[in-house]
This record gives structure tokens, sequence and C-alpha cells, in this order.
């Protein structure tokens, strides 16, 4: 069984990284339909709002109570994401909620605060609602994924990444409701599937960033498309480990080397986004967005190797 206290810091620091992610998943879909799918848009905003809610009473309840290194890994927010929402909101009029961010630099990590009853209660009735609401998030990237393939509609968002942000989902769910169980959620029992997961994801990321960037952008193109086999084969090597063919050992450290130079790659694009340096079609919260996640996974593989 779980302790009270890992429950409650493990829960906040789970919805402080995911619930974000969530929210961004969410105005991302929205920014991505064509004016014939009006209702689709109206629910991609809900879903984002509702995060928005969902995060913001997260905030409310973190300070002094959730680990400091998930604070100072910068999963949580970037030097960079205030400036990446105020310029999204700026190119698509859609009104992001800064106030968030702005709490989160603000917060404080350790163990200054007591896990009251309260505060327990208040924690679990989070989990739920972030239970419920991710359901339905699933559920609502499911049909888009569905009718895009059966070409019912068309979205700008490439089908992968409608699968590949339903899979973060998926992920996310499944570790709440985990908690919820009151079951140990010791990830460093899973270091194989995590690394396999995230390993895809940061391919899949370079992918995305090489299919969306201007095509004069020679340069950063061929960088993307270079961390995009890197993280292919170390997904190959991730299976590997799986099947005991080699040491997981390996596969932590080559993986930990490539999200180091990807994570530097990632801060580079995103300022550069921000800056109008780069010519593409990438809105710059998903440049922070990818960031961030590079972020978590090098927290993870660092936890990892100890």
């Amino acid at each position: 069984m779980i302790s009270v206290r890992d429950y409650v810091s493990h829960s906040l620091e789970i919805h402080l990284f995911f619930g974000r992610i969530m929210k961004e998943h969410s105005f991302f879909l929205e920014l991505g339909f064509t004016p014939r799918d009006t209702n689709f848009t109206q629910q991609a905003d809900q879903f984002r709002i509702e995060f928005d809610k969902l995060l913001s009473d997260v905030v409310a309840l973190s300070n002094g109570v959730v680990n400091p290194e998930v604070l100072k890994s910068g999963e949580v927010i970037t030097r960079y994401t205030l400036s990446a929402e105020t310029a999204s909101s700026f190119y698509t009029g859609v009104t992001l909620a800064t106030d968030i961010t702005r709490a989160e630099a603000g917060l404080m990590g350790g163990v200054t605060q007591p896990i009251t009853p309260a505060l327990e209660e208040r924690v679990y009735y989070i989990n739920q609602r972030a239970i419920e609401l991710t359901s339905k998030l699933i559920n609502f990237k499911s049909t888009i994924l569905a009718d895009v393939l059966a070409c019912r509609m068309f979205t700008v968002n490439y089908p992968l990444l409608l699968d590949h942000i339903m899979r973060e989902a998926k992920l996310y769910l499944h570790m709440v409701q985990h908690l919820q169980s009151r079951n140990n959620l010791n990830i460093r029992r899973e270091i194989i599937n995590q690394e396999l997961f995230w390993n895809r994801i940061m391919a899949e990321h370079s992918k995305f960033i090489r299919g969306l960037l201007d095509p004069s952008e020679d340069e950063l193109i061929a960088t993307a498309n270079n961390f995009g086999k890197e993280f292919d084969r170390l997904v190959e090597e991730s299976k590997e480990a799986m099947d005991r063919a080699i040491p997981i050992e390996r596969v932590t450290e080559e993986s930990l080397a490539a999200v180091r130079d990807i994570r530097e790659f990632k801060s580079q694009a995103t300022e550069g986004l921000i800056e109008c340096k780069i010519k593409s079609i990438i809105i710059p919260l998903l440049g922070d967005h990818t960031l961030r996640e590079a972020n978590h996974f090098f927290r993870l593989l660092k936890m990892f190797e100890h």
C-alpha cells in the first residue's frame, strides 16, 4: 500500500505534468478542424477549459507538497512556457490561462505542508475528476482518428499525431487509476515499458517537427530526421531489452544521451519559434510542449540510472 504522503504528492505531480499536456492536446485539436466541424472545435475548446480548471485546482494544493525535483526538471513549465502561450494566444485568438503558468512558477517543493485528511480527500476527488475527464478525452480523440482514417473528416493534425496524443492520455489515465487503487506507483518496476513508451514519443516528436518545418529549413529538417532515426533505434533496443536480449542499463544510458541532445534541440527550436527565427507551421506552444515531455523523460531516466 502506498503511504498517504506519497499518494498525495505523486497524484499532484502526475497532474502537474499530464494535466497541462492534456489541456494543450485539446488546444492543438481545436486549431486543427475545418469550418465544417465547428462542433468538434467547440468540444475541444471545452476540454481545454475543463483541464484548465483541473490544473488550477492541482496548483492550489501543490505548494510545499510535491517533490522539488519535479518542479526543477522543466516538465511542469519551462522558461519558455509563458512566452509560448502568449505568442500562441496572439496567433490563434484563443485565450490561454497564463495565470496558471504564473502560479506554477511560484510553487515551492518539499514537505513543508502537513498532509491532512482534508487534503487527502481533495486529492482523491481531483483524481476522480481526472479519470472521468481523461476517459472522455480519449473517446473524443478516438472518434476523430477513426473519422480521419475513414475519410469522414479532414484535420491539419497528422493521423499519427492523433494516435500519439491518445497513447499519452491512456498512460495518464492508467497512472491515476493505479494511484486510486492505493497501490504503490513504482515506476522503477516499469523501466523498460517507460523507456519504450517515451523513446517512441521522442521519435515521433522528431518526425512531426521534420514534417512541420518549412521546406527551406534544410538544416533543421536534417537534424530532426537524424533524431527520428536515433530514437527509432532506441525503440528497437527497448524491445530487445524487454526480451532480455540486451541489458536495460545499456538502453537507459543511450537513451539518456539522446534525450539530453534532443532537449537542447527542442529548447533552441522553441526559442526560435517564439522569436520568429524559424520558418514553419509549428505553433510555439507545441515546441514548448515537446520540450516538457523530453524534460519529463530525462528526469525518469536519471531516476532509473541510480
